[in-house]
C-alpha cells in the first residue's frame, strides 16, 4: 500500500544526532529500507522534518521503520494510506456504482 511516513524530529536530539554522525545513518537506512518514490526534508516549526511516500507492504514492518526515529532522534513519527491521482480517479469511479 502506498504510504506515507512523517518524521517531526526533536531539535535536541537531532542536534546531537547530527554531531555524533547518527542523524545522516539513520535518513540513509531508512531511505535504503524503504526505497521510497518521493522523499522530502524540511524544517517545520522549527523542527527537522521529512516526509516519504513508499510502499508498504505489511503493516508489521512499521516498527522497525518507525523505532530508529523514536531511539535516536526522539521524532513524532506517523503513517498514512495515500494515493495518487490515477488511484483517486479509480476510486472515485466506485462511488455511485
Amino acid at each position: 500500500m502506498r504510504t506515507l511516513l512523517r518524521v517531526s524530529c526533536d531539535v535536541v536530539a537531532s542536534n546531537n544526532a547530527l554531531k555524533n554522525g547518527k542523524l545522516p545513518e539513520v535518513i540513509k537506512s531508512t531511505m535504503d529500507k524503504l526505497k521510497p518514490e518521493a522523499s522530502y526534508f524540511f524544517a517545520d516549526g522549527g523542527r527537522r522534518s521529512m516526509l516519504m511516500v513508499f510502499d508498504m507492504k505489511d503493516p508489521s514492518d512499521i516498527p522497525g521503520i518507525a523505532e530508529p526515529f523514536f531511539m535516536e532522534l526522539n521524532a513524532e513519527v506517523e503513517f498514512q494510506p495515500v494515493m495518487n491521482a490515477e488511484e483517486l480517479q479509480k476510486g472515485l469511479s466506485k462511488v455511485n456504482s
